[in-house]
């Protein structure tokens, strides 16, 4: 039997896979880490995603002990909170999005840890009331749906869960009783940005997951290229691209070379990720 999405139907996550579904193509998720490699970088880059071809922007929330990332999106955390980046500034950067684009949805992904010392009542009401549309907690798993999960639904945000190869069938069941918005598919064993997933087994896969949900399907980890990105889009719902970018961060930071047009480099590079999307 499948498992139907939660009652949030009509929000800006869904419709944006409702456009994408009628347009017949594939969406582009990129992630970036807040405040990375500084805040007014980061929100010029975030700013400008969706011109250069994001259908929905991954935002990370920066952490001292970012356990399931690789060495990327770790440093990148460190880098953003070297300069002073908070969960309060995270919350800040998306009221600023809004400001000029209010249909691109935006996700955070992150732990729950910052979550609970922001205190979990006042960050639910701020990310709602500052344009959060859904959130990735990837350390909470569904036996603690109380803490965070059951109250973000209550404050109109999509849950989305995180699936792995390793994922049997009566674990997917629990994974989706409370999911929303859409299935992320970690398409490796391990941690982002430190391998790239084969075609078929994660075709496979995303099949496989179609018989348990109707929610779409994001497949995300070891994407970095174009080429990728058109493959798993011929079968997914999207591609989620995290640590190409990031890294492109990090190697301008490394040479010393964080200009005015460092925001230019790292969009031009989703514009080629979602070239072969657009319609």
């Amino acid at each position: 039997m499948k498992t139907a999405p939660q009652p949030l139907d009509h929000t800006r996550l869904t419709r944006r896979f409702d456009q994408l579904h009628a347009q017949e193509r594939g969406g582009l998720i990129t992630f970036l880490t807040a405040g990375d490699p500084d805040f007014d970088t980061s929100m010029d880059i975030i700013k400008q995603l969706p011109s250069a071809g994001a259908d929905i922007i991954e935002l990370g929330m920066p952490f001292s002990d970012p356990m399931a990332d690789g060495p990327a999106i770790q440093a990148s955390s460190q880098r953003a909170l070297a300069t002073g980046m908070t969960l309060r500034k995270t919350l800040l950067m998306v009221d600023q999005f809004r400001e000029t684009d209010t249909e691109t949805p935006i996700i955070l992904m992150g732990y729950f840890n910052p979550i609970y010392q922001f205190g979990i009542e006042s960050f639910l009401k701020e990310a709602a009331s500052k344009g959060v549309d859904g959130l990735i907690i990837v350390d909470l798993p569904p036996e603690e749906d109380d803490e965070l999960c059951q109250p973000a639904l209550a404050a109109g945000l999509h849950w989305i869960r995180l699936v792995t190869p390793t994922t049997d069938d009566q674990r997917l069941h629990l994974i989706l009783k409370n999911a929303t918005g859409f299935l992320y598919y970690v398409s490796i064993a391990g941690i982002t940005g430190t391998a790239s997933p084969t075609s078929e087994s994660t075709k496979t896969a995303v099949n496989r997951l179609r018989e348990h949900t109707t929610l779409p399907i994001a497949v995300g980890f070891g994407i970095r290229t174009p080429e990728q990105v058109q493959q798993v889009t011929k079968y997914a719902d999207a591609a989620v691209v995290g640590s190409a970018l990031v890294n492109e961060i990090g190697n301008k930071v490394a040479n010393g070379a964080i200009t005015v047009d460092l925001p230019g480099e790292i969009l031009q590079q989703v514009k080629l990720l979602s070239r072969e999307l657009q319609i």
